[in-house]
């Protein structure tokens, strides 16, 4: 599983970690069962405090997306497509608008645009 967060963002750490991890349950990038890593090791990978990625891991407990098993772990659930994690999601023409303004506000150019797109959907798998 990759997350890629930015503590400079206006969107706080957690908040990135929970909408990631959501739109990969739900996309089907990470399959029921799957087992994420413990709050522990994913702070560690991310460089960030445990704290932070419980609260993420406790916001995606709430909202249904994983749940936790314990000493076992955290795992993703299944997440119907009608189910009401789905309806927080950004439409694609949402989400479109929204890196377009936040690329113009950064002034990056077109090409510059495009070849993020495109990593970032490799990262997808």
């Amino acid at each position: 599983m990759i997350l890629n967060v930015d503590p400079s963002a206006a969107l706080p750490v957690y908040e990135q970690i929970r909408q990631q991890i959501t739109l990969m349950a739900v996309s089907g990038v990470l399959d029921p069962g799957t087992r994420l890593p413990t709050i522990r090791q994913l702070a560690n990978d991310l460089g960030l405090a445990k704290g932070t990625v419980a609260k993420a891991y406790s916001l995606l407990e709430s909202a249904a997306v994983v749940e936790s098993r314990g000493h076992r772990g955290t795992f993703v659930r299944e997440v119907a497509a009608e189910d009401p994690v789905t309806a927080e999601l950004p439409t694609l023409g949402e989400a479109a608008q929204a890196y377009a303004v936040v690329a113009h506000q950064h002034g990056v150019g077109w090409t510059e645009v495009v070849a993020e797109l495109e990593r970032q959907w490799k990262l997808l798998g």
